[in-house]
């Protein structure tokens, strides 16, 4: 069985205005040092998400970006389980089709034996304020990330099952997760940095760790710091 977030921010929204379910990325990440290895030992290495000529022509950050960013030595500290190694990283260069129109959505994943961690920016025309994120989850708070609009909420993870030769395949409700959403800009003009996590083997995550891994991760993702530009969404095949 895997676990995918439910969705994420744009996506989100914009599959339930589809009246349907957007699944995210699937990845890992990197951790501290322990009985003198290397920090090239101890990381992970991300796989996946590399830019194309697109991204770079209208200012997007990639999966391999964003891997990189959440790949980061401390991260296993930031999460409360230091001296857990992580198992996988990688990155994806994915898309979410709403009608004719194609919306980047580049994304990260970091696994570890008792965590998952997720980072995603959405290049959307969504928001992010209480009301969007009222349609996503539950228990929402919203206060300001590195001096721009966010919401901390809760969602639940999806399950998936299968057989070995993909018959019989079911999705069932999966682990509870915390996520927090971060204005692509500190206008909120639209699209937003998402951060998710979950317990591999269920309860509660403390979201407050969430904000923690924001800050000393959005800040590496390039073009944070300026504002990641604001791309038309690209016409579908």
């Amino acid at each position: 069985m895997t676990e995918k977030p439910v969705n994420v921010w744009g996506q989100a929204v914009a599959a339930f205005a589809l009246v349907g379910a957007l699944g995210v990325g699937f990845w890992a990440l990197a951790q501290q040092p322990e009985d003198g290895r290397s920090a090239a030992e101890d990381a992970a290495t991300c796989s996946g998400g590399a830019a194309t000529k697109k991204d770079g022509a209208a200012g997007r950050v990639s999966g391999a970006q964003l891997c990189k960013a959440l790949n980061q030595r401390g991260l296993a500290d930031w999460l409360g389980i230091p001296g857990e190694r992580p198992t996988s990283a990688s990155g994806n260069g994915g898309s979410v089709e709403f009608g004719k129109r194609k919306i980047p959505t580049p994304s990260a994943r970091v696994e570890f034996e008792t965590y998952t961690v997720e980072l995603t920016a959405s290049y959307d025309d969504y928001r992010v304020d209480q009301d969007t994120a009222a349609f996503i989850g539950r228990d929402v708070h919203r206060q300001k990330v590195l001096r721009r609009p966010a919401v901390f909420y809760t969602t639940q993870t999806m399950g998936i099952s299968f057989r070995l030769d993909g018959s019989d395949a079911k999705s069932t409700e999966g682990v509870p997760a915390e996520a927090l959403s971060v204005a692509l800009d500190a206008k909120n003009r639209g699209g937003s940095y998402e951060l998710v996590m979950w317990r591999n083997h269920g309860g509660y995550p403390d979201r407050t760790i969430l904000l923690d891994i924001a800050e000393h991760v959005l800040p590496v993702v390039p073009g944070f710091g300026s504002g990641s530009a604001k791309p038309q969404d690209t016409p579908s095949s």
